[in-house]
């Protein structure tokens, strides 16, 4: 089978490689899935970069990159069901500690990671739901009700809080999002009652007179580190700070009275790792959004696999207007 692969860490075009390799056979209890697509996400080419502290090599001597994809299971390994044979389905956790991931023609990995694709959903579509997906149904939906609260959602315009932003429409809440000057409009489409410049500096006094003085229940955050000082001005008593990313600031230090004195809760996530029961319930929560049409991923730029590498580049772009994929066929 064709894949794109790297065995050392460095720039992408250095270090990314093409070529054919043996196509895989499913083991017990796997499925093995035909890729038409694969998600290419901030953490896969971070992870290639061989940034990460205190990581000197690649975790196997071969990687082939990326957790999400989506294509048609063609074999099923003992103890699977053969009639998932010829199931569309969208995966995740395709290289989460494991070797081989789905920028190939090919995949095989435990049957519960492939997870049958709503009917007449585009197959791009299925590619971006494994960390963009999850990750935005898990903060926004992942604690209490919030029909008729405020959720705060910074960096709108991200692959992910641009799931977010129309997922808490969907939930019944007022949304606020902040993104750059130049994403606006797109957020706004996307649902949000209010949109600010994440660099206006009256950003605090903005959002909180945006809640008319009650605050936010919920925030959506990507970049917790920068952020925790706003977020423990505009927060509501007993809101919780639903974080994802803090890429700006890695070792925050935090206000911790202001947020004692309003208990706020700070709920991590890192989608990897979300227990099964969660992680099944963010699967129907995107399921049901995507069937009443009240979840339309937004998809940047699709590259073929061969050029694996610029995709790599462009997912790491600031400004992009969605997700970034490859084009297995």
């Amino acid at each position: 089978m064709r894949a794109a692969f790297y065995s050392r860490f460095g720039d992408a075009a250095d270090v990314i490689e093409l070529g054919e390799i043996e196509t895989p056979a499913p083991g017990p209890g796997e499925v093995r899935v035909k890729l038409s697509h694969s998600g290419v996400n901030p953490s896969d080419a971070k992870a290639r970069s061989g940034t990460r502290p205190g990581v000197t090599k690649p975790p196997f001597e071969r990687v082939i990159p990326h957790s999400d994809g989506v294509g048609v299971i063609d074999a099923v390994g003992a103890g699977v069901d053969a009639a998932r044979v010829g199931q569309p389905v969208w995966v995740w956790n395709g290289q989460w500690q494991r070797a081989f991931g789905t920028a190939a023609e090919y995949i095989c990995l435990p049957a519960a990671q492939a997870v049958a694709m709503p009917d007449g959903l585009d197959p791009q579509i299925g590619a971006v739901l494994g960390i963009p997906g999850l990750t935005a149904a898990q903060t926004v939906l992942g604690g209490d009700d919030i029909a008729g609260q405020t959720v705060l959602v910074s960096g709108g315009a991200g692959a992910v809080g641009h799931n977010a932003v129309q997922l808490a429409k969907w939930a019944g809440a007022r949304v606020i999002a902040t993104c750059s000057a130049g994403s606006m409009d797109r957020v706004r489409a996307a649902g949000a009652d209010l949109v600010l410049d994440y660099s206006d500096p009256d950003l605090a006094a903005k959002i909180t007179d945006g809640t008319a003085g009650a605050g936010v229940a919920r925030a959506v955050e990507v970049e917790f580190g920068a952020n925790a000082a706003l977020l423990a001005e505009v927060m509501s008593p007993l809101g919780t700070i639903a974080a994802y990313g803090s890429g700006k600031d890695m070792t925050p230090t935090l206000p911790f009275g202001p947020l004692l004195f309003k208990a706020l809760k700070i709920d991590i996530t890192l989608i990897y790792i979300l227990p099964d029961a969660q992680r099944q319930t963010a699967i129907q929560h995107l399921h049901r959004a995507l069937s009443a049409g009240a979840l339309t991923p937004a998809i940047d730029r699709v590259y073929p696999l061969k050029d694996c590498a610029e995709a790599h580049d462009a997912v790491m772009t600031p400004g992009r207007a969605g997700a970034v994929l490859l084009d297995l066929g």
